[in-house]
């Protein structure tokens, strides 16, 4: 669509100046104004809220591979994309600082198709914070992944990446139907739902940590550069936070935001409650 829109706006500069240099009688790319149209939006399935109590149980109740059930389980909690995430190096992690930097671009894997993607932030590093439950899923599959340099690797070529349909395939076998029910990606659709239900980060922010871009060209001219880290720092733990609270039954985001007095002390018991049921 971008591309499309530059082409024609090209093209109409061009037939404009050839009109002034009376190379022409008529500018043709007139024409085109309003032919381009944008595609229709197409939203990913997701879960309501409410049922992420159930999500839980079926994810902790799996009895297949433990190496797909924890990628299903870090993709809800970290909520990237696909590709960002299949593609992950160990050397993009640090465990100590509880930081991912997703580089823009990543080293090729022999044979591997699309295996340099890295964040859609074009010339960026997405900056992905680490919860502890994050730190704890990251610390297991490190036990999994056989020296593999990759974080998720295949079942039978561990030099690989897992394959790009195996989290949804786990949650077809766990009961969903991925094209109505819920998707990988639509984890991405519940965590940013619940950040926003909350009420307690600015869309700035939440945004940031979704990697979108910003279309305002103006706005995006002056806070290309914020990253808001300590604040999205916050926004994982309380999303990892939120998960947790969620495995004894539904809890709406602005319930868990908002329960009494210091929202801190109320997400570390509420953590701290959550591990001992």
């Amino acid at each position: 669509m971008d591309v499309a829109l530059r082409v024609q706006n090209y093209l109409s500069t061009i037939m404009r100046g050839a009109k002034r240099a009376r190379q022409i009688t008529m500018n043709p790319a007139l024409d085109l104004a309003g032919s381009i149209h944008a595609p229709r939006t197409v939203h990913r399935p997701a879960l309501s809220l409410n049922r992420l109590p159930e999500l839980l149980h079926r994810i902790d109740n799996y009895n297949g591979r433990e190496l797909t059930r924890l990628a299903v389980l870090l993709t809800l909690h970290v909520f990237v994309r696909s590709s960002e995430l299949r593609f992950a190096r160990w050397s993009e992690f640090d465990l100590q600082r509880a930081m991912w930097e997703i580089p823009d671009t990543r080293a090729p894997i022999e044979g591997v198709r699309n295996s340099t993607r890295g964040t859609k932030m074009n010339g960026d590093i997405q900056m992905v914070p680490l919860s502890p439950q994050v730190i704890e899923i990251l610390e297991r599959l490190r036990g999994l992944s056989r020296f593999s340099e990759l974080v998720l690797p295949g079942d039978h070529k561990y030099w690989k990446p897992m394959s790009e349909n195996t989290v949804n395939t786990m949650l077809r076998n766990v009961g969903y139907d991925t094209s109505k029910d819920v998707c990988g990606h639509g984890f991405r659709t519940m965590a940013c739902s619940a950040l926003l239900e909350s009420g307690l980060w600015t869309d700035a922010a939440i945004e940031r940590q979704m990697s979108h871009k910003e279309r305002n060209r103006v706005r995006a001219a002056y806070i290309h550069k914020a990253e808001f880290l300590e604040q999205r720092r916050l926004i994982m733990a309380w999303w990892s936070n939120y998960i947790d609270a969620n495995r004894s039954g539904h809890v709406t985001p602005h319930e868990f935001a908002h329960p009494v007095g210091n929202n801190i002390t109320a997400l570390q018991n509420s953590r701290g409650a959550s591990k001992r049921g």
